[in-house]
């Protein structure tokens, strides 16, 4: 009888090695045991939908640096001559305007120089003769004061890209959550190919010794049809579980890429042993209190709280566009030199303030908007609350498949190993000539169904356990940093 150790947690992955689907590893380096951490890396660095996700998050950046451009400092400049006629004055000069974000100000300087004279209509035209100097600002005390335009435009490009990194970060997970399944669903299905091999390999075996009896007269003819019978009935098991191998082999191949991003297809050589997963286990999991408070984490969520921070800041904007504007500012001119043809009058320093005011009377537009940004952030919060909803229930259920998943294992664990004494009693007995061959086949083939259960208990212990790290976005687990 087969020690109980031999069935513990890990033992889907330590049946018998034996001979096994031959299956050319397309990739590299055949014969080293592929591990789940190797097939996380690899989809992680080569995946296409992450790579996508991106090449999205980088264009989001680039609208947040295009946002930014707002707030570049401007340099101008501009002059002219009068060629003709009764004036002769030309102008040049140069100006750089700073925006700043606080109080929707901006601050600029100026130097302009002139000679000649200039009709009336233009004596701001004249300055001294070395040139005039001006340094000013403007800001908002009403409308524009804390947001407008430009500032809204900025921050929304900032909360695209955190929307974009959030997306990148789902998909991450998604992809690797997917990776892992594969995984174990290979490994799986590799050693319930081997499984049915060696349930084969036993009825061709005990063909040799059944022609012998039958010559010698011991056994009845039947007894060969009998196991000719059996022996394609598990032809027929053997062959739906290899289409079955190379079915998740293939699957495989979609995540775990090589450095090219190529598919690669994995040989059966590399299916690994108990020595290559010993330190692998599912291990405990937080209360269900914990993990419900891990769902803050998920990105679904993040990225929904930062759509309502923009809808937030849509109607900001509609009720800064309510408001009455009021802006002011200050100007201080200096002349340079001695005194310009423009007299004295052109020739002082001077402190310039001003201000301007305009009331927005009907005022639809911003109201429409306004009414429309609320109704945008209100639909926000109900999509929230149903993901939270949704997501805890998931979760719930996760933690349920993963109970369920444990007890299953270790029930078909302690049915493996009864099973697997029954096997080798009859076989002893029928060796002996005490038992029915009928019994021996049973008793074959009834083993064989508790491995077979034991291994599709032990997948869906770790689908859950995936499940389980996607849902709290353990990135560990997940083999993302």
């Amino acid at each position: 009888m087969l020690p109980r150790s031999y069935f513990f947690d890990l033992g889907l992955f330590v049946v018998l090695l034996g001979q096994s689907v031959a299956q050319a590893d397309s990739g590299g380096v055949v014969g080293l045991a592929l591990l789940p951490e190797q097939v996380l890396e690899s989809s992680s660095k080569h995946f296409p939908g992450i790579l996508d996700s991106l090449a999205a998050q980088r264009a989001a950046q680039g609208r947040a640096v295009a946002a930014e451009g707002a707030f570049d400092l401007v340099f101008e400049s501009d002059g002219y001559s009068r060629t003709d006629g009764f004036y002769n004055g030309s102008l040049i000069g140069g100006s750089v305007t700073q925006p700043l974000r606080r109080m929707g100000a901006s601050v600029y300087g100026g130097y302009d120089v002139s000679r000649g004279d200039f009709p009336i209509y233009e004596d701001s035209s004249f300055t001294s003769r070395g040139g005039q100097i001006k340094v000013g600002v403007l800001f908002s005390l009403l409308r524009d004061r804390d947001i407008d335009e430009r500032r809204f435009a900025e921050n929304d490009a900032l909360l695209e890209l955190e929307q974009a990194q959030f997306d990148v970060l789902l998909t991450r997970i998604g992809i690797q959550q997917r990776a892992l399944i594969a995984y174990w669903r290979w490994v799986t299905a590799g050693r319930q190919l081997q499984v049915y091999k060696e349930l084969l390999e036993l009825a061709k075996d005990r063909a040799f010794g059944l022609e012998v009896q039958v010559r010698k007269g011991n056994l009845a003819q039947i007894y060969l049809t009998e196991n000719l019978q059996n022996i394609t009935r598990r032809q027929a098991l053997a062959l739906s579980a290899e289409r079955n191998y190379r079915a998740t082999t293939n699957a495989l191949a979609f995540y775990y890429r090589d450095g090219n991003g190529e598919t690669w297809f994995v040989g059966s050589e590399r299916l690994p042993a108990e020595a290559d997963l010993r330190g692998i286990s599912v291990a405990p999991v937080i209360s269900v209190n914990d993990s419900i408070e891990e769902l803050k984490r998920r990105p679904e969520l993040l990225k929904l709280k930062t759509a309502m921070e923009r809808a937030q800041k849509r109607a900001e904007l509609s009720e800064n566009e309510l408001k009455p504007r009021l802006d002011f500012g200050m100007e201080l001119a200096n002349g340079l030199g001695d005194q310009g043809e423009g007299g004295p009058s052109r020739d002082s320093n001077d402190v310039i303030v001003g201000f301007e005011f305009s009331v927005p009377l009907e005022r639809r537009f911003a109201k429409g908007r306004l009414a429309e940004a609320a109704s945008d952030l209100e639909s926000l919060r109900q999509q929230r609350r149903e993901l939270e909803d949704q997501l805890g229930v998931g979760l719930r259920n996760i933690l349920l498949d993963l109970d369920v998943a444990k007890q299953l294992v270790d029930l078909a664990s302690l049915e493996v190993e009864q099973s697997e004494t029954l096997r080798q009693a009859e076989s002893q007995r029928f060796e002996q000539g005490a038992s029915d061959f009928f019994l021996v086949n049973v008793r074959e083939e009834t083993a064989a169904d508790a491995r077979i259960r034991y291994f599709t208990a032990a997948l869906e212990k770790y689908i859950a356990r995936a499940n389980y790290d996607a849902a709290t976005v353990n990135l560990t687990q997940l083999g993302l940093r």
